[in-house]
């Protein structure tokens, strides 16, 4: 576990992909529905099924994922403008690849973005590696490294139903220094193309850029996701993925 003294605290503000969040940064429409009617979205193991590769992904996509990736987690916009999104877990066993779970989730509150800033409140379409966790929580059994901090913990006079989304958090590895905590505010690209993109438990609503999970689907995720594993996400909504 790191040392919570190396962590900045006044990073809070920046946390979900903005340098400073207002109270509503977090909202947006309520959910609708996630992205493919035939998706499973419930904490069950799925009915076995292998492909080939990760389904819906197109070349594009597929071509970014690194080779020595086993563990795809998929997050599929209904479309867009729409906040609303499925995530799914993918793991590579031999050569074809396995829908480990699949859960409802949320995503940017104005939809999807290939070229993202601070402020647009649109989460970064592409793929990413997942190299650092991290929340006021303490550790669930996580296999990336995981940073306690109270430095984590959600501004108090954000709406109540915003309090815990940082309880635990998987950093997408957009505009940032891998191997540093989920909440340091280092934005190698600069602070105009936004940072702190996470992976964090959901309120109901859309983000402000972050994909946002129930609470036991991130703690699957941080005991599932395995560094030897070279975990990635790949995430945008559904027909630009498969573009």
């Amino acid at each position: 576990m790191r040392s919570s003294g190396a962590i900045r605290t006044a990073a809070v503000v920046a946390l979900c992909g903005a340098v400073t969040m207002s109270l509503t940064s977090c909202g947006g429409s309520g959910h609708k529905g996630a992205a493919g009617s035939d998706r499973r979205t419930d904490d069950a193991p799925p009915q076995p099924t292998a492909w080939k590769r990760v389904p819906d992904i197109g070349d594009r996509m597929w071509q970014r994922i690194p080779g020595d990736s086993r563990q795809v987690v998929a997050v599929y916009g209904a479309g867009p403008d729409s906040p609303n999104s499925t995530v799914e877990l993918f793991v590579k066993q031999g050569s074809t690849w396995k829908r480990d779970r699949s859960w409802a989730a949320h995503n940017g509150r104005k939809g999807w973005t290939a070229d993202h800033h601070e402020g647009d409140k649109r989460s970064p379409i592409g793929v990413f590696t997942l190299s650092d966790a991290g929340g006021v929580l303490d550790d669930p059994g996580a296999k990336l490294p995981y940073t306690k901090s109270a430095s984590f913990q959600a501004p108090h006079y954000w709406n109540k139903a915003y309090w815990h989304d940082f309880d635990y958090v998987i950093a997408i590895d957009y505009n940032r220094v891998k191997g540093t905590s989920p909440n340091d505010p280092t934005r190698p690209e600069g602070q105009s193309k936004g940072g702190s993109i996470w992976l964090h438990m959901d309120h109901g609503s859309g983000t402000s850029a972050c994909v946002s999970l129930p609470k036991s689907a991130m703690q699957y995720l941080l005991r599932t996701l395995d560094p030897r594993q070279h975990p990635v996400v790949v995430m945008g909504d559904t027909q630009d993925l498969k573009a």
